[in-house]
């Protein structure tokens, strides 16, 4: 099973640029997307029933054009599950779970808070509540891939320049023992787990020639229950996809 998981930063910006291409050629079984920027009237959703995919989208209510999340899979869930169960989160359309017949899941889009105060605690208010939510599940679902954007750099490997950054959103100590402590919970870094250098990155400004220079932040993850470790076969980046600002994050696992 190939699981990716894309921030595409506008879905409708994405098939315009060639993203049901690319869909067709590679051949996900999951794709987790984040950022679709649209409602699901806005969304030519018969152009994934072309290419035999279910496609469950839960956008933003609260902005148009913001955030929302987004799967396509080839096997129908038996559940499908949208939000967590707190409005404030929810009508930003953030988390998005499908549930399989061997595996469970998750696409994941935790709010930046590089902007304004209020931002930076409503990113810490969500991160709090995912936790709990999170903890919740796992003790009825214990095979979970949570896939998206965490806007977090875990370590100083994950990002180009660790020194200045370290006030900044995304890199912040707080945010950092936030996903050591997630990953304490049972889950495995799976990119992490097969590569272990650095100047890998899922996300690259559009200033400054920031891709070119690859001076990135890697904050997409496939994150792995613990349970599934030994069915994992890889996990990598596709840098090279040019879809969106973010490039994919694949997890390739044998369900049987």
């Amino acid at each position: 099973m190939k699981i990716i998981s894309y921030n595409i930063n506008g879905i409708r910006s994405g098939i315009n640029k060639g993203l049901l291409h690319w869909i067709k050629s590679y051949q996900p079984d999951v794709l987790c997307l984040q950022e679709i920027k649209a409602s699901k009237e806005q969304i030519k959703t018969s152009l994934f029933d072309h290419l035999g995919y279910y496609h469950y989208w839960f956008p933003s209510t609260k902005r148009k054009g913001y955030s929302g999340v987004g799967i396509l899979c080839k096997e129908k869930p038996h559940h499908i599950e949208y939000g967590i169960g707190i409005e404030s989160i929810d009508t930003e359309g953030r988390v998005l779970r499908i549930d399989l017949k061997k595996i469970s899941v998750i696409s994941l889009y935790i709010p930046s808070g590089k902007h304004l105060k209020n931002r930076l605690n409503f990113k810490f208010y969500f991160m709090e509540n995912f936790f709990s939510y999170i903890k919740k599940i796992q003790k009825k679902l214990k095979d979970l891939v949570i896939c998206g954007d965490y806007n977090i750099c875990h370590h100083e490997i994950d990002i180009h320049d660790p020194i200045r950054n370290r006030k900044i959103s995304g890199f912040l100590p707080e945010e950092r023992k936030w996903m050591s402590n997630f990953l304490n919970l049972g889950f495995i870094d799976s990119f992490r787990n097969y590569v272990k250098e650095a100047n890998h990155y899922s996300w690259w400004s559009y200033y400054s020639n920031a891709k070119k220079n690859n001076k990135g932040w890697r904050i997409d993850y496939a994150m792995v229950s613990r349970s599934l470790k030994k069915k994992m076969n890889k996990a990598y980046l596709l840098p090279e996809i040019p879809y969106s600002d973010h490039c994919p994050t694949v997890l390739e696992i044998e369900i049987n």
